[in-house]
């Protein structure tokens, strides 16, 4: 048997000490030996007078270096050496600028983590029921393995198509392809440079067809329940929309661009975006849609004249000054929804409503409800009409000193409005003569996509978080339903402007009210998304309040019905159908461009969007559609023909502080200003 060699192999290089075994530990760097100065023997004592020894002939090495003489060390050990000192110094400040941002984030990502600490878990790890319904999504793809088949070969075939294009275009041969319409009007992509340089163009178009074949999956399937489908549709979306290639730094040429230019003063800036974001948020990301400093509610956003004339626990009845030395003699009174402030129609004097219909020759009254605290948790659909509609329309009859009104009701206000409509027609109320309806539902059969959000799973999941929050859901809440249904606008855009490219959010004014939220009563809430979106017992005649069962077709008054085109809080079809729901009234309906809020809010000054009238009201939508007249620019001098003949003869004009009720203060009031 061999045996083991009792000594270290010699080593090639009979100069080099056998090293020691090295620690345990982490790996270092490689590190040169240092040199030693060779100890003497202890048989070769060293002389007082040594002369140097003559060396042995060295024996042959082997050599693992190749023959090529040593480069010459720079005279200056800086690691950028070769660089002009201009270049120099920019390096260093974009190093500098890259560790400040990563410090910004890491505080504010530790700081978050420490004031969440002592705060309860999710209570739900899928409070939207989304795993459920993607089950049934991959169930019925996986039974029909032909489809899912088609469907992997379409995805294999478009990488193909844009692998081609990709190489030819890299030979010289094809020019960067003009976008599509669709691909147009995705202002993630925007930019030239996401079409002109090569990789970024891939990346682009390789995230599209993914997202667009993902989302087209989803969709291709037949046998699932509508609104579980639609849940699977919506999350998938969301998801492809939060894996876009602009949401991130690396991947996003525009950003890139800028964290070069400043030399990653961008990125400081965004980062510092971040913190100031999450310390907002009290730990949680609130992403800042508008410069929130540059806005007063009283001084620059809602400014429009005119007096408080009552105040309760639950609204302010405001007076508007007259613009005009004759009014009609029909008041009007609006009632916007509680989840927002009033201020959406009084935003700058150049668009504000309020401003425009005192101009027209009408005493305008607004009910500006209170911001909800813990003490009206039990408030709900009877106190809001006995104390809030009821009591709203009778004092701004006691202090115009008329026996009739006109109504306004705007989303969930007219909502509201509706049903007290039909409560006022059980009890022979007549003294509201006509009402408008503002992008508001009554039959909420096709509510769109908020109806993901009002399932039992998780309206458990929200009854609780009100419960936590003391009987009132946080206006955060609401807020961040309502940017999931347009992410990519309301969201990322966001994301990316703030934090990836540095920027300040702008001064607009829109978006200043968006974010100014209010708190809403659980016991009111829970019965909206319940008996509303849930269960849509209004529209069927079975919803209960003010003690009656109230029924939509009772209402014979004429009505004038908004809808935007674009709306997807209060989708057209969906305000279609409730127009139709009160069968046995004059009903007037007109189809608005734009969405939820600038669809409603359109001054004729605007010059903008386009309008939709047909005054017949077949049984769908489409057929309505079909025979519309389209007319440019805003609706609101079509209603305001309208509702010049609802609103009685010319009488000398109405002094708010000149009634039988005694001002209490200015507009816009001390409700408005209370935050959440």
């Amino acid at each position: 048997m061999a045996k083991r060699p009792t000594k270290p192999p010699v080593s090639l290089d009979s100069t080099t000490a056998p090293r020691a075994p090295r620690k345990a530990g982490r790996p270092t760097s490689v590190k040169p030996p240092r040199p030693r100065a060779a100890k003497p023997g202890p048989a070769d004592p060293a002389p007082e007078t040594a002369q140097p020894a003559a060396k042995p002939t060295p024996e042959p090495r082997v050599s693992f270096k190749p023959d090529v003489p040593p480069l010459s060390p720079p005279a200056n050990d800086h690691p950028f050496a070769f660089a002009s000192p201009e270049q120099v110094q920019m390096m260093e400040t974009l190093s500098l600028n890259l560790a400040k941002a990563a410090m910004t984030a890491q505080t504010a990502i530790a700081e978050a983590a420490l004031s969440q600490a002592d705060r309860p878990t999710a209570l739900s790890p899928d409070p939207f029921n989304v795993g459920p319904a993607m089950n049934s999504v991959m169930t019925s793809l996986a039974s029909r393995p032909d489809k899912l088949f088609a469907a992997q070969a379409d995805l294999f075939n478009r990488y193909m198509d844009l692998w081609a294009s990709t190489t030819r275009r890299a030979a010289g041969g094809d020019p960067p392809a003009a976008p599509s319409a669709k691909d147009r009007g995705d202002k993630r992509f925007k930019d030239a440079a996401w079409s002109e340089n090569p990789a970024f163009d891939v990346m682009r178009q390789s995230y599209l067809v993914t997202a667009d074949w993902m989302n087209g999956l989803v969709s291709s399937v037949e046998d699932v329940d509508p609104l579980t489908k639609r849940r699977a549709e919506f999350f998938t979306k969301l998801l492809t929309d939060a894996f876009s290639p602009s949401n991130f730094l690396a991947s996003n040429p525009v950003a890139l661009k800028a964290l070069a230019e400043s030399n990653g003063e961008s990125l400081v800036k965004g980062m510092q975006n971040f913190a100031a974001d999450m310390e907002r948020g009290a730990g949680k990301l609130k992403i800042s849609q508008a410069d929130y400093g540059k806005f007063v509610v009283g001084e620059n956003v809602a400014t429009a004249p005119g007096q408080v004339v009552w105040r309760d626990e639950l609204f302010e009845l405001i007076q508007f000054d007259a613009a005009t030395d004759k009014q009609r003699a029909i008041p009007l009174l609006i009632f916007p929804p509680w989840i927002n402030k009033f201020y959406i129609l009084d935003l700058q004097p150049e668009n504000s409503m309020i401003r425009w219909l005192s101009a027209q020759g009408f005493t305008v009254f607004v009910c500006s409800w209170v911001n909800p605290d813990k003490d009206k948790a039990g408030f709900g659909f009877d106190d809001y009409l006995e104390k809030g509609i009821y009591r709203a329309v009778e004092k701004a009859l006691e202090q115009s000193q008329s026996k009739h009104i006109n109504t306004v009701g705007y989303c969930i206000g007219g909502t509201l409005m509706g049903a007290a409509l039909a409560h006022m027609a059980a009890r022979k109320d007549d003294r509201v003569s006509a009402t408008t309806f503002f992008a508001a539902q009554h039959d909420f059969a096709e509510a769109g996509d908020l109806l993901l959000f009002t399932d039992e799973h998780w309206l458990g999941e929200i009854e609780q978080q009100m419960d936590a929050a003391g009987g009132i859901l946080p206006g955060a809440a609401m807020a961040e339903t309502f940017n999931a249904l347009r992410a990519n606008d309301l969201i990322w855009s966001f994301f990316v402007s703030n934090y990836l490219m540095g920027k300040s959010p702008a001064a607009f004014d829109l978006l200043f009210w968006n974010a100014d939220q209010t708190r809403m009563p659980k016991t009111l809430h829970m019965d909206y998304l319940r008996s509303m979106y849930g269960q849509n017992r209004l529209a069927r005649g079975e919803f209960t309040i003010g003690g009656i069962k109230v029924d939509l077709s009772k209402v014979t008054i004429p009505l004038y019905f908004q809808a935007s085109r674009e709306d997807h809080i209060a989708p057209m079809n969906s305000v279609y159908r409730s127009a139709r729901a009160f069968s046995k009234a004059d009903v007037t309906l007109t189809l608005a461009g734009s969405g939820h809020i600038a669809g409603v809010v359109n001054p004729p000054s605007a010059n903008k969007y386009q309008h939709w009238i047909n005054p017949a009201l077949p049984a769908t939508l489409g057929e309505w559609q079909a025979k519309a007249e389209e007319h440019p620019g805003s609706w609101w001098n079509h209603w305001a023909e309208w509702l010049h003949g609802k609103s009685g003869d010319w009488i000398q004009a109405r002094n708010p502080k000149k009634g039988p009720l005694t001002p209490i203060e200015p507009a816009p009031g001390s409700y408005v200003k209370v935050k959440s």
